[in-house]
């Protein structure tokens, strides 16, 4: 059975009310739901967390996150544990979890995907009680997220411009810092400017990298870059993007449900699905399962995974 449209609460980020583009996806997603779906914006400096809460306190049992991976992990976060239902909307560049479910990036297939749907119960990463869905990281790459917003700011959205700001972070920084790792049971000690904790299947294949089944197993694949010069990191980014990145030679992969990472800092700045935080170390990297409800394309929905 569809889901019944006045169950149906999405939330948006006021920024998507004033770009044309996702206002527009916004609007005709909203005309397939139809007038008994609610919509709704969070005010700036208003917190999610009320938001989500308000929404499910008011009744409603599927709260659709109409966004890119940031704002679906926001509200995943707050849905940890619920008894109701998360969908996504996507709106963002890349869009990873979305495309991992089998999620059409058009507006109106994706309403439709939504509407007859099915919930289920998946299992989701943790890094001291933080949901991610996509991948959590330390070292270099919060820094590239950090370039890549200020040249957003600057020139618009774009995949080419989200590729270039790796190749200019790697020639400015140099972010090469020890992480004794204990994964389960076993220690690890690595010198590595970046530590990547994967949850998307998806993600890993986009990049040819090796560890979708032990995703699908509900563990982390967690790659660490080996140390070296900054001309060996950008030949490494270079066969990532290439697809031609080789477990055993510019990274190393270890497979884990429960893992401690203690770094250099005491407050690492840590990426999760995007979205940049400061946490206290030690970090506990741990898959919470069955820890959401989201709602499923049915097959005839689903797109090309």
């Amino acid at each position: 059975m569809p889901l019944d449209p006045a169950t149906i609460c999405v939330l948006a980020n006021p920024k998507s009310g004033l770009n044309s583009r996702d206002a527009e996806a916004i609007g005709k997603a909203m005309a397939v739901f139809g007038p008994a779906a609610t919509l709704r914006r969070w005010e700036r400096g208003e917190a999610l967390a009320d938001v989500v809460g308000k929404a499910i306190d008011d009744g409603f049992t599927t709260i659709v996150a109409a966004g890119g991976d940031g704002t679906v992990r926001g509200v995943a976060q707050e849905m940890l544990g619920r008894d109701v239902s998360m969908a996504v909307l996507p709106l963002g560049t890349f869009n990873f979890f979305a495309r991992g479910l089998g999620l059409p990036e058009d507006p109106e297939a994706a309403a439709r995907a939504i509407l007859n749907g099915t919930a289920r119960r998946i299992a989701v990463g943790t890094v001291n009680g933080r949901v991610f869905l996509n991948n959590a990281s330390l070292g270099v790459y919060p820094l590239i997220l950090q370039s890549r917003e200020q040249v957003y700011a600057r020139f618009g959205r774009s995949r080419l411009l989200a590729y270039w700001t790796v190749v200019e972070t790697l020639v400015r920084v140099q972010a090469t810092k020890r992480m004794v790792i204990h994964a389960d049971g076993q220690l690890h000690d690595f010198r590595s400017p970046l530590l990547f904790v994967a949850r998307s299947a998806y993600q890993l294949n986009h990049y040819g990298l090796e560890g979708a089944a032990a995703i699908s197993a509900d563990r982390f694949a967690v790659f660490i870059l080996r140390d070296g010069s900054r001309w060996q990191m950008l030949k490494a980014v270079a066969k990532l993007a290439m697809k031609r990145a080789v477990v055993g030679s510019e990274i190393d992969v270890i497979y884990a449900r429960d893992m401690q990472v203690t770094p250099a800092s005491r407050r690492p700045l840590v990426a999760m699905d995007g979205e940049r935080e400061h946490i206290r170390a030690p970090l506990r990297f741990v898959i919470r399962d069955e820890g959401l409800s989201v709602i499923l394309p049915s097959e005839a929905d689903k797109v090309g995974l």
